[in-house]
């Protein structure tokens, strides 16, 4: 009996690594530390109500951002392992295929557990409050979106110490992902963590839609709409058409490998092409899903600290629906090198290089609003602009890829590397950043402070350019990703160690902005005004933070810029007719999306092990909360007139 329980502990922890046992000592004491602390200030009671059942967007969103900045810090520790390893030649830092986990950890975990809650947390922060609503379409569907994405996350980071990490590439391409290349439950890990917190995507997808359609101000045409309002539309429109071919495609790969189906094993009939093809359907507009939201971000960003109205308003919103349109025809520029014939290539070469010209349309808005304007360079602001020529380089070295004789050379080449890291980097994350700074005083009620903003700023941007400009020379010189090693007769070794310097200098840089979000946690001043930037949007009309019903009176939004109007007529003694108060109707909490979220946790860790003693009843379970949901009819009610008449005294009392 012993033995059998030293044979399974064997194979369900991950043993034999000192780093993997120092992450498991760590995740240990942190638990045990977070247990302590809320059995100690008794907090359990108001975890539950405050932010374990809520539907509040809000608060949501918030959620959404901390998991996100989690998740940074796990994919960026991962980063710094990789370039420590690279540094020097003939490195014995990692073996083989701890660092082949390392990496395939490292993509999923920053393009869909750091990006996608960081983007959907300023969705659900801001969108609600620019169109002039009280709430999301539906908030009960919203917080399972979260706690979905939180279970996924979860079950995807936990084969790092229980069973062993995924190490097939983030994109996991048979035959590496199939039985016969990973007979172990890595890759279960990998279908079912992705594949929960998938569905969750898309339902926030499908919410603002419905939201951005059917929930704006009762003047707010749709041409009235902010951009991050029409940036996020164009995002969702993707979501909803990309995410469901990646949910088919990870199934096909789990059918392949729990039932002995063979749709991408060559022996068995299939094509791993086939899963190559669909895999990147997803991910290439999966890359502009990412990207538009930051465009968005931008276009406030620059009006707001420029002063002015955005240029190009309509060529903005024009730019933004064809991206989102041509990101469907771009895909196999993934693959040129894989045969797909000349026409074919031709072809994919043409739509990459089209879909660049309403990228640059952009670039010139922003410039043409920033000309003449009185710009602010606050930290928001420093942001946007350090974004323009990094994306210009990813832009450029983009159009290269796009031809298909020179993409033959480039391909799978640290070129490749520096190229999308400069625009997932310098185009993603430095706009959510930007958002995150924007938009944090609308959050919590004051500014992060600005003089570590700027030290962070600095250490992000020199250490971004030390990292990855080296790495599109490393490419011309021949070296391949996914490389373990490489020897000395190379000559790689100081463009490898510069890099890994910039690696660090990020690394500094996040540590500046956690220092910077503790300090203003301690010593913030209170915003006062409600209106922290002096913005153009309607999120800057109300109180900071947003009461829980947003709005007291639905504003009209019937200018764009209406805020900014707004000021403008109030400067010049003209008055707003005033409103009657009325009772505000809002949903309740709910339990339901924590629970059932949590189920399918434990539907994938049953799947993954092949436990249906684990598996078959969560999913019952699962159908239980979809039926005791069904029969729930008292989940909303009203906020009486004298409640709304106290809460806005207290706020517009704290705000001026």
């Amino acid at each position: 009996m012993l033995d059998q329980i030293k044979q399974f502990a064997s194979e369900f922890f991950v043993t034999g690594d000192p780093l993997i046992l120092g992450a498991q000592v760590s995740i240990a004491i942190a638990m045990v530390a977070i247990v302590f602390v809320l059995f100690y200030f008794k907090k359990w009671g108001w975890l539950w109500r405050e932010w374990l059942t809520t539907v509040d967007h809000k608060r949501v969103g918030i959620m959404y951002i901390l998991c996100s900045i989690l998740m940074l810090f796990r994919g960026g520790v991962d980063a710094l392992l990789m370039r420590v390893q690279l540094a020097v030649p003939d490195a014995q830092f990692l073996h083989a295929e701890h660092y082949n986990q390392i990496f395939t950890t490292h993509g999923v975990i920053m393009i869909l557990f750091m990006a996608m809650p960081l983007m959907f947390g300023l969705f659900n922060i801001a969108v609600p409050l620019q169109i002039g609503a009280r709430d999301v379409a539906y908030p009960f569907l919203n917080a399972l979106s979260f706690w979905l994405f939180f279970w996924g996350a979860m079950l995807f980071n936990v084969s790092f110490v229980i069973g062993g990490s995924p190490d097939a590439g983030w994109l996991s391409y048979p035959p590496l992902s199939e039985l016969s290349h990973s007979p172990g439950v890595g890759q279960n890990f990998y279908i079912w963590g992705i594949q929960i917190s998938g569905i969750g995507s898309l339902a926030t997808g499908i919410n603002f839609i419905v939201t951005i359609l059917k929930m704006r101000a009762p003047g707010m045409k749709l041409m009235k709409m902010p951009m991050f309002t029409w940036s996020v539309l164009s995002s969702c429109i993707i979501i909803i058409f990309a995410f469901p071919i990646l949910t088919v495609t990870l199934a096909l790969l789990f059918f392949d490998r729990f039932m002995g189906a063979h749709f991408f094993t060559l022996d068995g009939g299939g094509n791993p092409m086939m899963y190559i093809n669909l895999i990147w359907m997803w991910g290439h507009p999966e890359v502009y899903i990412v990207i538009l939201p930051a465009f968005g971000i931008f276009s406030d960003i620059v009006s707001t600290f420029s002063k002015k109205r955005l240029f190009g308003y309509g060529s903005m919103v024009f730019a933004m629906l064809i991206i989102s349109v041509l990101s469907f025809f771009t895909w196999v520029h993934h693959f040129f090198t894989m045969g797909s014939g000349a026409s074919v290539n031709t072809f994919f070469a043409i739509t990459t290089m089209a879909i660049a010209i309403p990228t640059g349309v952009k670039i010139f808005n922003w410039l043409f609003t920033m000309f003449r304007g009185r710009i602010r360079f606050t930290t928001p602001m420093m942001w946007t602009v350090s974004f323009i020529p990094c994306f210009v380089i990813g832009g450029m070295t983009g159009v290269l890829l796009s031809v298909a004789p020179a993409d033959f050379q480039f391909h799978n080449s640290y070129f490749l590397i520096a190229h999308f890291h400069q625009v997932l980097i310098g185009g993603v994350v430095f706009g959510y950043f930007a958002g995150l700074y924007y938009w944090w005083p609308k959050m919590f009620g004051f500014k992060l402070n600005e003089h570590l903003g700027k030290w962070a700023f600095w250490f992000w941007n020199i250490g971004f350019y030390v990292c990855f400009m080296p790495q599109y020379f490393l490419g011309l010189d021949g070296m391949t990703r996914r490389m373990v090693t490489y020897s000395w007769d190379r000559g790689w070794e100081p463009l490898n160690m510069l890099s890994t310097v910039g690696g660090f200098l990020m690394g500094i840089a996040f540590l500046f902005q956690v220092w910077q979000i503790a300090y203003s946690i301690k010593y913030h001043e209170k915003d006062v005004t409600g209106d922290a930037w002096d913005g153009r949007t309607l999120e800057w009309s109300i109180p900071s933070p947003a009461p829980l019903y947003n709005f007291a009176t639905l504003p009209q939004g019937s200018e764009l810029d209406d805020w900014w109007e707004t000021k403008q007529k109030r400067a010049k003694g003209i008055k707003e007719p005033e409103q009657k108060l009325e009772p505000i109707h809002m949903p309740k909490n709910s339990g339901i999306p924590f629970i059932k979220s949590a189920l399918w946790f434990f539907v994938g860790f049953g799947f993954v092990w092949n436990w249906m003693w684990m598996a078959i009843p969560a999913l019952i379970g699962v159908a239980i909360c979809m039926i005791v949901r069904s029969f729930t009819y008292n989940d909303d009610y009203y906020i009486p007139v004298d409640e709304i008449k106290r809460t806005e005294a207290k706020l517009r009392g704290a705000n001026g």
